[in-house]
């Protein structure tokens, strides 16, 4: 797919809005850092803090929660009192509020840290995004602009497992969070000599009950999931996620009535949006379940140090960095919805690899079948974006941008809740409910999750110990099979649907919807 721009010499950047761009990627690094270093870094939280299973889910998933909830929101908000300034608010309560959670003595008080993380993160990214914009008038320069911006968050989920092996095989869990501070610090002092202030004078109001009903809507179904996976059927789990769909419900009615919405649900109307949103929302979903459980395999499973497990997660980033430059490329010459189809069935070729992988055999398949999951799943990933930029109106595309980054916040965050649930239940079902010589508030224990499981092992010790532990790395095992063989049954579904839905999309040099539309996101090489 291709553009037609045309550049203007006076509009084009300078050296101090390149210098702009490298400070603004610096926040985008460490945000997708946080993702995968947290992975890691849980079973050492979770011995340390006594957390369980439920507690451990909140962990990992408040913070991409918050951060989709509050996404849209902090855009608005970032247009009304200035982008700049709301950016270096961010990065200070995200600066502070790491420092909260690498001290944290409870697992309440990491998750309310984490909460804060969360939404400052929803500050840094629509805000960074927009200046962007704003620094690179030239067409051609925006481009290549956001291509760089969003390559450095795929680059930092690169670096994420051997920055945070390394972090953890010579410090405690703490120092994940802490990596955050330096960089904020950066921010705050580089931010206000290098980024120029935007303000939209027209913006309407911000409408705070829409706020409110947002996640007021999101939080009881997440929750209800969570309770419903962990304990089974209950009152209080249905009633709840009744009552968040009731909300959302609420909440879409006055979208459809406010002159200045929260969320614009006209974007919506078209097919090639909401389908492309589809497939980021779901890939979301799918894709956080099983990283979690990879790396919980490759420490509790293996028993792999931080660093050597984080060692055998990079290629699958990679392969994600590869595919991600690789689309835009091959879209030039093949239909869009040929090579979404495409990636999706080779990740699927990877989940059929997980699910052949079991407490015996070595890390390399299990990496292997992540390698295929990454590659492929990247390019409907970047096609998917350039579908979302190109089929929204010019005047809607920092809308169309903002609800990009929430559904694929709010797909890990539904992600780590279902995909992860349902991973716990099938590990505490394939778990025997005896095994000789091993006292029943141990097996209880066992039962919570795969690292308390370790924890009680330890603690019998002797054959009883080694017969527990083994018994709950057959069960996790399991439980990652079952994922992924959900996972690749959806992404089959996904494959076969997309070129019928989008058939006569994205031929081989159809153009964009508007000279004004952005270049394709991840199309570095062709910009410029």
């Amino acid at each position: 797919m291709s553009v037609t721009a045309h550049s203007d010499p006076a509009a084009r950047a300078g050296r101090r809005e390149w210098i702009g761009l490298a400070v603004l990627s610096l926040p985008t690094i460490l945000l997708s850092l946080d993702i995968s270093v947290l992975y890691l870094a849980l079973p050492h939280l979770t011995n340390d803090l006594k957390a369980n299973s439920v507690q451990q889910l909140w962990i990992i998933d408040i913070y991409s929660f918050m951060t989709a909830g509050f996404l849209i929101t902090m855009g608005g908000l970032g247009d009304r009192v200035g982008r700049r300034k709301l950016l270096l608010i961010g990065a200070a309560t995200f600066g502070a509020s790491s420092i909260v959670g690498a001290y944290a003595v409870n697992p309440v008080e990491l998750i309310v840290a984490r909460a804060m993380i969360g939404i400052s993160a929803a500050t840094l990214l629509p805000c960074a995004i927009g200046l962007v914009r704003h620094m690179f008038k030239d067409p051609h320069q925006m481009g290549q602009a956001m291509g760089i911006f969003f390559s450095c968050f795929t680059g930092g989920l690169a670096l994420g497992p051997l920055v945070g092996g390394v972090l953890l095989d010579n410090f405690w869990w703490g120092s994940a969070f802490l990596m955050g501070v330096p960089v904020m610090v950066v921010l705050l002092i580089a931010g206000p000599l290098l980024l120029p202030e935007y303000r939209n004078e027209q913006a309407g109001p911000l409408d705070l009950p829409s706020v409110a009903l947002a996640l007021a809507a999101i939080l009881p179904v997440v929750y209800g999931i969570k309770e419903t996976a962990r304990a089974g059927w209950a009152l209080g789990p249905i009633a709840a996620i009744v009552l968040g769909v009731a909300i959302g419900t609420v909440f879409i009615s006055r979208q459809r009535r406010l002159d200045s919405p929260l969320l614009d649900l006209r974007l919506f109307s078209n097919l090639t949006f909401s389908t492309a949103m589809s497939v980021t929302l779901i890939a979301g979903i799918i894709m956080a379940g099983n990283t979690l459980l990879a790396a919980l395999y490759l420490q509790s499973v293996k028993g792999l140090s931080p660093l050597v497990a984080g060692l055998y997660l990079v290629p699958q980033q990679l392969a994600t960095v590869a595919g991600s430059m690789i689309g835009p490329v091959l879209a030039r010459r093949f239909r869009i919805s040929a090579l979404m189809s495409a990636g999706l069935v080779i990740s699927v070729a990877g989940f059929a690899v997980l699910t052949t992988v079991d407490s015996t055999v070595g890390p390399y398949l299990l990496a292997g079948g992540l390698v295929l999951i990454g590659g492929g799943l990247s390019l409907p990933l970047v096609l998917a974006g350039n579908l979302v930029m190109a089929s929204a109106p010019p005047e809607k595309a920092g809308s169309a941008a903002g609800l990009m980054e929430t559904s694929g916040e709010f797909g890990i965050a539904v992600g780590v809740a279902i995909m992860g649930s349902l991973g716990a239940l099938v590990y505490r079902t394939s778990l025997p409910d005896r095994i000789p010589h091993v006292p029943a508030p141990a097996m209880h224990r066992a039962g919570e999750s795969i690292t308390e499981a370790g924890s009680a092992a330890t603690a019998l010790g002797g054959p009883a110990g080694a017969a527990l532990l083994h018994q709950a790395r057959v069960a996790f095992s399991t439980s990652l099979n079952v994922v992924a063989a959900v996972g690749g049954c959806i992404f089959l579904a996904i494959a076969v649907a997309v070129p019928i839905v989008l058939r006569g999309e994205g031929r081989p040099g159809q153009e964009q919807h508007s000279q004004e539309a952005p270049e394709p996101i991840g199309a570095i090489g062709e910009a410029g």
